[in-house]
């Protein structure tokens, strides 16, 4: 199927090194960008790594009236602010995430429902659910043994949202399958689906996406998953994507494939 054939009724954008620029803001290109897509009856969907509570505000001030996926899939909620669907990780998989984190002597992150957690863990993990857990480590040579000894477990959902980091969710949850959720309830194809992303977190989406696009800031392998390569987040690589692929506004570049 050429670019030309697809019609995007749907936009999903991942936030950090996607649709905000390296200040964490969203470019006023990108806010007009975005109007210019709902105005032309597009969804438009955030779907991040950060938990509802860092995204809401975001999603507001754009004025989206339709989902989030937060937290690598691990939550759905419609703007309203209701819940949809939640994934969690298993309280002991948690407990042993922690002390891996520990024996590397790793700096850690760990979203439960209504809190984030950083390098440090509540006394009694089982009153809580839990929705992700994140490592962040300079040194590559620690970061890798983190990671294979993460495979080795075999019953995570394992990805990235920066070179430095590893994200870990519930084996199977991931934007991807948050999106075909959204999908579902919107009456939209995943081939009618836009999604922008510069990280791991961002492949499957970008992978199951009619056009899949990567940042211009992309960690490489997203790049050479992607359709296409757009500008970079503080070029308003976002808008430009919306122009370009969903809006068809700019001159369009050959899709890769």
């Amino acid at each position: 199927m050429t670019n030309k054939a697809r019609e995007i009724k749907l936009i999903a954008l991942d936030m950090d090194g996607t649709l905000l620029n390296g200040a964490g803001e969203i470019p006023e290109e990108n806010r007009k960008a975005i109007k210019e897509a709902q105005d032309e009856g597009i969804h438009v969907v955030l779907s991040t790594g950060r938990s509802i509570a860092t995204c809401k505000d975001h999603a507001e001030s754009l004025f989206l009236k339709t989902f989030l996926v937060t937290v690598n899939g691990s939550e759905i909620w419609d703007w309203q602010g209701n819940l949809i669907e939640r994934n969690l990780v298993d309280v002991e998989q948690m407990r042993w995430l922690w002390e891996l984190a520990q024996k590397h002597g790793a700096k850690t992150w760990a979203i439960s429902c209504g809190k984030t957690w950083k390098d440090e863990m509540p006394e009694d993990l089982d009153k809580l659910e839990w929705l992700k857990f994140g490592y962040q480590i300079e040194d590559d040579t620690i970061r890798n043994n983190v990671l294979k000894e993460l495979q080795e477990r075999g019953v995570f959902e394992i990805s990235n949202s920066s070179l430095v980091n590893i994200e870990v969710n519930a084996f199977g949850i991931n934007k991807a399958r948050g999106l075909k959720t959204v999908c579902e309830r919107l009456g939209v194809t995943m081939d009618e689906v836009m999604a922008c992303g510069d990280s791991l977190n961002d492949i499957s989406m970008i992978k199951e996406a009619g056009i899949g696009v990567a940042m211009g800031n992309a960690q490489d392998i997203v790049k050479e998953t992607a359709d296409v390569t757009t500008k970079t987040n503080d070029e308003n690589g976002v808008a430009y994507a919306i122009r370009t692929w969903a809006l068809k506004k700019a001159k369009e570049p050959a899709l890769k494939k």
